[in-house]
């Protein structure tokens, strides 16, 4: 069924799909609107141009085909009258046969003298021709002998044509391989008076500039009576083949050149031929050194010059030499370029000149005179969107294969705990080695993506960094992941690479925060602030304001998150791998009687004194309170922990004011973190004592009440395993607490270190 759409609509769907493949390009649809909108009214422009060419030379066809059909019918009304006449002649004349065999014999008589008195002066006249084509080996530059020569040779080349012509006619063989070896020494000398014409014609620009105008007169003359006798000869052939019985009985139409010697092909192939060294000069120059494109095909505008005001008035007007010249130089300049485009292996500096260079190319040529729509095709085939998305490509692929090495080799490092790859700055502060790199790579990534001076371009090379960064952010995260797993179940004693990966931990986490460590005070910024300083003046405001902070703060948000999940995952190592042991006596028998928390603050404070100095400051309370929250957790859950069971009698509330005022004594250490967070988050402890010391009934539900109220996502499972643990546990405690959450109206809130706890 037929559905209405074209092909040229089919086919724009694709197109569509691949320029509008982000949310973020609907941005772009006015841009490319106003983009087809040119190229639409160039387009028809140049339709409506080619039309009115089209109608014009179709008109003067038809007048030309009319008036070539009248000449035909009156030379065939007219040769139908001879022939007429002649054969009336034969009967009205008498004695006519005699008569006619007498002017045949006189005829043939004539023409064999004119054929012996050729023969006899060929060699003289052969000669001559090279007695001046001589003359010109020392003056090429002037050949004055240049019309002389030519004149004496087509006479020769006429006569030899004749000659051959009677001798293929009558057939004999012998007599014409005699001829053919007797006429050889012409064709060399033809040969060297083509060498002669071949030079000028190379040199006909240069000729004209030099002012050498009388040569080109000369020259000009030579092609034009060869491209006349060309016509001649075509048109003989033509009647020849349409009319070969009356053509025959004419012999005079068979007088003159024989053969189409094309030196109107020669002439206009020379041009191409000049102009192609100069093209492969310039290709040669212009891929050592893109800016050297404007330079290098300085040469093409002046040639066209030199045609538009010295060389038009030299030559015939039908040649319309300027239009000639022009159409070809376009067309091996679209052929020239268009090479260099489809070269896979052209730079993308390369690219990016030939992108700004082709405007320029049709300024100058409107200067010369030339509209955009004279000049077909398109100097670039209307490629140039799909060229600068080809550029964009090869900036954004280059940042996507730096950013993945880059990582590759930070990847690798880390699992085999390279010490190389981790350096200490002037700070002392660990950092990996690769950092400055991936951000001086991307600034040198702008600055190629400022040199396209289009700001779509740009902003499409940024956003592919935002991606690219983004994506470093999660790659780190997972790695670090991936890593740190493999000690889930590994003892203190097994734990080989432990110390060097918790050293990456603290210089991932510190690479972070260089990202985006500002303190304006002092001039200093991180590379977050220089690269957005960067790209402010090369993007729009537009896409700045929405899209460009929006982005930035994201990734700043992200650096935050990744530093302290560093952190969070060193923590992590220490309880997994350091307290293996020691967690689980928590709230057993043995816990009474040992100093289990004391061992854990005294660990913390190794650790501290390792790391302290080599960690960002801004960190360290972020650590400081990580491993207070992990503690936190873990001393909560370790109510779970096989053999718990909290008799009334046992002094379990005392052991608990104990651990409390031993965390204390280590985290006051650090107040700020101590003060603000720390101290208020370790009153669940104090929860977790009322909940074992409330009476059986009401005391129970009332304590889960205010706990629950204050902590909106308490976990039930933990609540029944802190009454499981009670001597004098009872399943109707439970039951009583499930019907008073029933009950409740609880609206969520931030997650709270409560959500942790199961």
């Amino acid at each position: 069924m037929d559905t209405g759409e074209g092909p040229d609509k089919v086919a724009a769907i694709p197109r569509l799909a691949e320029l509008l493949r982000h949310p973020e390009d609907l941005d772009k649809i006015s841009v490319l609107k106003l983009e087809y909108q040119r190229k639409k009214a160039a387009i028809d422009a140049q339709l409506r141009e080619g039309l009115r060419d089209q109608l014009e030379t179709v008109q003067q066809s038809l007048g030309i085909l009319t008036e070539g059909q009248r000449q035909i019918s009156k030379t065939r009304d007219e040769l139908q009258g001879i022939d007429k006449m002649c054969a009336e002649s034969q009967t009205t004349v008498e004695d006519f046969s005699q008569i006619d065999r007498l002017a045949r014999i006189q005829r043939n008589f004539e023409a064999v003298v004119m054929m012996k008195r050729g023969l006899e002066s060929f060699g003289a006249d052969l000669a001559k021709i090279e007695d001046l084509l001589r003359e010109d080996d020392e003056d090429l530059e002037n050949q004055p002998n240049l019309l002389k020569a030519h004149i004496l040779i087509s006479q020769l080349r006429d006569f030899s044509d004749e000659a051959l012509d009677q001798i293929r006619r009558a057939k004999d063989e012998s007599s014409e391989a005699t001829l053919l070896d007797y006429f050889q020494g012409l064709d060399s000398v033809i040969d060297w008076f083509d060498d002669h014409v071949g030079t000028a014609c190379m040199n006909l620009i240069p000729l004209v500039q030099s002012d050498n105008n009388s040569m080109v007169v000369r020259l000009a003359i030579v092609i034009a009576k060869e491209e006349k006798n060309d016509e001649q000869v075509s048109a003989l052939q033509e009647a020849q083949r349409d009319h070969e019985e009356l053509a025959n009985r004419f012999k005079s139409m068979n007088i003159g050149p024989k053969t189409v010697r094309g030196y109107k092909a020669k002439f206009l192939q020379a041009i191409e031929l000049y102009a192609q060294t100069q093209f492969d000069a310039a290709r040669e120059d212009f891929l050592a050194d893109p800016d050297s494109l404007e330079k290098s095909l300085k040469w093409f505008f002046n040639d066209l010059f030199t045609v538009q005001q010295g060389m038009q008035p030299l030559m015939p007007k039908k040649w319309k030499i300027y239009r000639t010249y022009t159409k070809t130089y376009h067309r091996m300049m679209h052929d020239f370029l268009i090479s260099l485009i489809n070269d896979s292996e052209l730079p993308p500096d390369n690219l990016l000149a030939i992108l700004h260079w082709t405007p320029k190319y049709y300024k100058k040529m409107s200067k010369l005179g030339w509209k955009s729509a004279d000049l077909t095709p398109n100097i670039l085939d209307d490629r140039e969107l799909e060229l600068v998305r080809q550029w964009q490509s090869v900036i954004v692929d280059a940042v996507d294969e730096w950013m993945d090495r880059i990582f590759e080799v930070e990847r690798v490092s880390l699992v085999e705990r390279s010490p190389d790859a981790l350096e200490a700055n002037s700070e002392g502060h660990f950092r990996t080695k690769t950092l400055g790199d991936m951000w001086r790579m991307l600034n040198e990534q702008v600055g190629a993506a400022s040199a396209s001076d289009r700001a779509d371009v740009i902003e499409g090379i940024i956003d592919s960094m935002f991606r690219a960064l983004k994506g470093r952010q999660t790659a780190w995260q997972t790695v670090v992941d991936e890593e740190c797993a493999k000690y889930n179940n590994v003892a203190l004693d097994q734990a080989e690479g432990l110390q060097p990966l918790q050293d990456w931990l603290v210089a991932v986490a510190n690479d972070q925060i260089a990202c985006i460590d500002d303190n304006e005070e002092a001039g200093q910024f991180g590379y977050l602030t220089r690269f957005k300083r960067d790209i402010e003046s090369l993007v729009t405001p537009n896409y700045m304001d929405e899209r460009a902070t929006t982005e930035l703060d994201a990734l700043r948000d992200g650096y935050v998150d990744l530093s302290t999940h560093c952190l969070t995952q060193f923590a992590n190592l220490i309880f997994t791998v350091d307290f293996r042991t020691t967690l689980p006596e928590f709230f057993t028998p043995r816990w009474y009687g040992e100093f289990a928390i004391k061992r854990v603050t005294s660990t913390f404070e190794d650790y501290m004194a390792d790391y302290g100095s080599v960690l960002h400051p801004s960190l360290t309370e972020i650590l400081v309170e990580e491993l207070s929250d992990e503690l936190l957790v873990r001393y909560l859950s370790a109510i779970r922990n096989r053999g718990v069971k909290f008799r009334r009698q046992d002094p379990f509330t005392e052991k608990f004011k104990d651990d409390v005022l031993t965390v204390f004594a280590f985290f006051q250490k650090f107040p700020d973190s101590f003060q603000t967070t720390i101290k208020h988050k370790w009153r669940l402890v104090d929860w977790l004592v009322r909940l074992l010391e409330a009476d059986k009934g009401a005391g129970v539900v009332n304590v889960y009440e205010s706990l629950r109220t204050e902590y909106w996502d308490l976990q039930m499972s933990w609540v029944e395993a802190v009454l499981r643990a009670r001597d004098d546990f009872e399943r109707s405690m439970i039951n009583s607490i499930k019907a008073r959450a029933a009950e409740m109206n609880i609206e969520r809130g931030l997650e709270t270190i409560m959500s942790k706890v199961k």
